[in-house]
Parts: C-alpha cells; structure tokens; sequence
C-alpha cells in the first residue's frame, strides 16, 4: 500500500507562488501527477511527471507558471508543483497521484486520472484577488 500526502497549500495573493509537495511512501518510483478539484466541478489535470523523470506535461492553463519536479535524494520520495503567478482562477483543492500499478512505461504519461491507482487527500490552494 502505497500512501502519499500532500502539504504546502495556503491562501496567497494574485502574483504570488506556493509549492506543494507530494510524500510518497517507500522509495519505489512511479509516474506522479497533479489534479486539481473546486466544489462542484470535475477533476482536472494539472501536470505529470513520468517514472523516469524525464518527461512531463502540464495543462495550457498552468503551462509557463507551473512546474513539476521530484526529489530522490536522502531517501526522499517526494514531487513537487512550483506554482508562480498564481490567478484566482487556480484556486482548488490539489491532488497528488501516482500509478503505482506500472500501467506506464518509463516515458509514459497520462492526463486521465482514471489510469492512476493511488491518491492523496488533496492540500487547498486559495488565491485571493
């Protein structure tokens, strides 16, 4: 069972930036990705970063403002969103994903949230105007 907690959310200003991290448990590596959800609406993806790391894609809405990374280093198993210059608009429940049923390759990402097998409970983003 693999367990991942997100952390790093917060109401900020318009213009500002926050990261979020998403801890995974255990040191396996897996395709990780970022939704995001506001009361009412469907999921929606944000960005991905493939199990090799050497791949990603993110959403036209966040691309050029956000970006993801993963840290391995000292027994970390972690990946981050940096988010900068947020817009109310991004305002949202955020969610960490990762398939850790292998369904991908090493390159291999996915925008559709049903190809991921674990979630975490989500960390609030709130950007005031």
């Amino acid at each position: 069972q693999v367990t991942l907690t997100e952390s790093g959310g917060g109401l900020v200003q318009a213009g500002d930036s926050l990261r979020l991290s998403c801890a995974a448990s255990g040191l396996s590596r897996y395709a990780m990705a970022w939704f995001r959800q506001t009361p009412g609406q469907e999921r929606e993806f944000v960005a991905v970063l493939s199990k090799s790391g050497g791949t990603t894609d993110y959403a036209d809405s966040v691309k050029g403002r956000f970006s993801i990374s993963r840290d391995y280093t000292q027994n970390k198993n972690t990946v981050y969103l940096q988010m900068n210059n947020l817009k109310p608009e991004d305002t949202a429940k955020y969610f960490c994903a990762a398939d850790i049923g292998y369904r991908f390759t090493q390159t291999m990402t996915s925008r559709r949230g049903d190809q991921y097998d674990a979630w975490g409970q989500g960390t609030q983003v709130t950007v005031s105007s």
